[in-house]
Parts: structure tokens; sequence; C-alpha cells
């Protein structure tokens, strides 16, 4: 990602730090938890060929604040639509991973009239199964073992798997670099009470608990694509498949040998997915008349 890039505003007092480039449709890219908007690089140069780009940090990840604070989907949804205002861009194709896959889905019910198209990569928000390392983050007491979990030994641990499979020719898979990045943004004590706080909001020890699919029929008039690695060890591939099912109208792609991050697998395929995905498919428009219609539709 060109560092000339990167950018920071204010808002309502907390720096928010984004990448913006590109010209065209604006496409907005959405991270995961523990990630920020480095995770999306290997995809922005070219995207940004045919498209405005923009890329946030979230409040609590990459270099924008950290405050004490509200960490939820809504507010997250909420700072997005800020973002948008603030940069002048009306609506935008969202694509969200992770984490921010469940952003993207609240921003699209939040603020229906400001997103053309929808992507969930590797979604959360669509089933209850997680991850064990999730799940255990939000047990009693996680915020005083994460330091230990980010310590300098462990935080390192990811970059020199990497180097020594380089060494032998050999490249570490997206899931180890995507989760060496995750560990060492650990290292800072807001960041760590940013990421308890989040977690919490969305996942209990159990799993997930917040669930999107009693309202995916909404998605019925927004072009979708759903898109996941086969070899998802985070969220199962299940997810997406069930998703689909549920999304009238949406498009389900599946990674062969690609995990958590299909577009750090394989980007070169992402990007050309994604650009035909635009490419083929008309901008959403919604109102408040389609949205009452579809849930009396949809009444039990």
């Amino acid at each position: 990602m060109p560092p000339s890039t990167s950018q920071q505003i204010e808002l309502h007092g907390h720096p928010v730090t984004y990448h913006r480039v590109g010209a065209g449709p604006a496409v907005l890219l959405v991270h995961g938890i523990t990630s920020s908007s480095r995770t999306w690089r290997t995809v922005m140069p070219a995207l940004a060929e045919h498209y405005d780009v923009i890329a946030p940090d979230l409040l609590g990840h990459g270099r924008s604040a950290k405050p004490r604070g509200d960490y939820s989907l809504g507010a997250y949804a909420s700072g997005l639509r800020d973002l948008l205002v603030a940069l002048e861009v009306p609506s935008a194709t969202v694509v969200g991973h992770s984490l921010g896959g469940g952003v993207a889905m609240q921003f699209a019910y939040q603020f229906p009239e400001r997103v053309e198209r929808l992507a969930l990569v590797d979604s959360g928000g669509l089933g209850s199964e997680v991850s064990l390392v999730l799940r255990a983050a939000t047990l009693p007491g996680a915020e005083y073992v994460l330091p230990l979990l980010a310590s300098s030994p462990l935080r390192g641990a990811g970059s020199v798997v990497g180097s020594v499979l380089g060494r032998v020719g050999l490249r570490a898979s997206a899931d180890v670099q995507g989760m060496a990045e995750g560990f060492e943004s650990l290292g800072d004590a807001s960041a760590r009470r940013a990421f308890v706080h989040t977690a919490r909001s969305v996942i209990d020890p159990t799993g997930q608990r917040v669930d999107a699919t009693d309202r995916l029929y909404l998605a019925e008039h927004v072009p979708s694509l759903i898109v996941w690695g086969d070899r998802d060890r985070m969220i199962p591939v299940k997810h997406g498949r069930e998703a689909h099912e549920r999304m009238p109208n949406s498009r389900f792609e599946v990674f062969p040998g690609a995990g958590h991050f299909p577009f750090n697998d394989d980007p070169d395929r992402f990007v050309a997915l994604l650009h035909d995905f635009i490419a083929t498919t008309q901008p959403a428009r919604f109102d408040d008349d389609l949205v009452r219609r579809l849930m009396l539709r949809h009444r039990s």
C-alpha cells in the first residue's frame, strides 16, 4: 500500500486514519478484528485502477483513536457513515471481511441508501460458530491474559515463521500473516482494551451472539457477493453457503485452499471477481417504501 495514500481526519474529537487511492465508483473496504486497513494492501493498488478505494482503520484499530466507548456493530456502522459524509461520498460498494462483514451488514441495515452493493468476505454475523481463540477473548479476566499473549517474543513469532519459510522458497500462508499482524496490534494497552470490548459486543464463550440471518431477506434488492476460503479455521465456510441461500440473487464464490484471508491468498482472483461483480450489477436504490414492503411481506 503506497504510504502517500494514508490520511487522517478528526470525527467527533477522535482521529480516524484511512487510505484513499484511485478514482471512479467508490469502494469501501472494512477490515476485521485486530486488523487494520493494511490487511487490504495486496488488492488496493489493482482496485484503484478502476475505483475510488477507501479503507479506514476502524476506531480501536490500526492508527485510529482507541477511546473508551462504544465498540458495537452499530457504532462502527455509524462511524463509517460519518467518514463517508465527511469525504463527500454519497454511496459505495461496501466490502467487509470477518468482523468487517458484520459491520458492513449493519451499515447496510442502518443506512441502506448509502450501499450500492454488498460484498461479504469470510464474514462474521452469519452463524454461531467461531474460533476458540476469539471465544476465549470474551472470558472473564481475558484482559489480564492478553498482555502475555502480546508479549514481544510471541508478537514476533509470525514474522519469524514467515522469514524462515521465505529462506527455503516457501510462502507463509495469508492466515499466518494476518494472525501475526493481529498479535502485533495487541502490544498496545488501548488496542487490547478495544479488542476485548469489540469481541464481547459480538461473541460470548459459546460463540457468535450477533446473528444477521433473520434480516438477510432485506438484501433482495442489493447486489450481494459472498466470498469464502474453504479452509477457513476462524469462521466455517458453511456460514457463507447458508447466507447465500437466504440472500435472494446473491453470488457465492469459494476460494479452494484459501483460509480466512482469501483476498491475500489469491489477490488477483479476488480483484477480478470484485471487478466483475461491480461491472455486471447495478447499484441498489432503496427507499423507506421498499424496505416497508419487504418487511411486511416477510412477516411470519
